[in-house]
């Protein structure tokens, strides 16, 4: 099964990023808000670059320059494709939907590629209605730390 991981980044601004496990590495995109277990609420997903498998378990501090700032893992799991066509055609398309199997988060969600700004693609992360949404739970501001060292962020 690929393999997910959501990264809490506390860098320029504090945000999330959302990593797939796609072609050999992670397909990445930064949530500002972070990932919502509502199916209602639709979340900003900015695609940025991919990022080594190695990557997906780091923790720590990132030095000056781009990224630099603290990092946890939120969560992570796996997954499983939901489309038909294969997770690689998906990102070329702009449109993924995955079953996620994390330790925090759980059920369907679709990215879904809604443009372009400044260069850089635009997608709505959203949950999909299942026997996990959960529209009153919040595990961005219930759950903070990290499902690896139980820290978090602030206390990297």
């Amino acid at each position: 099964m690929p393999k997910f991981v959501i990264q809490q980044h506390d860098a320029t601004t504090l945000h999330y990023d959302f990593r797939l496990e796609i072609g050999g590495a992670l397909a990445s995109w930064a949530v500002p808000k972070g990932p919502s277990t509502d199916p209602r609420v639709k979340r900003l997903a900015v695609r940025v670059e991919d990022h080594a498998l190695a990557y997906g378990s780091f923790e720590g501090r990132l030095g000056p320059g781009y990224g630099a700032g603290a990092v946890i893992v939120w969560d992570r799991g796996t997954y499983r494709n939901l489309a038909e066509d294969p997770p690689e055609q998906g990102l070329e398309d702009g449109r993924l939907r995955f079953w996620l199997d994390g330790q925090k988060l759980r059920g369907g969600y679709a990215l879904t590629r809604t443009g372009t700004t400044r260069g850089r693609e635009q997608w709505l992360l959203v949950k999909m209605r299942d026997e996990a949404a959960d529209a009153p739970r919040d595990p961005v501001s219930t759950q903070p730390e990290s499902v690896l060292s139980g820290k978090t962020v602030d206390e990297i």
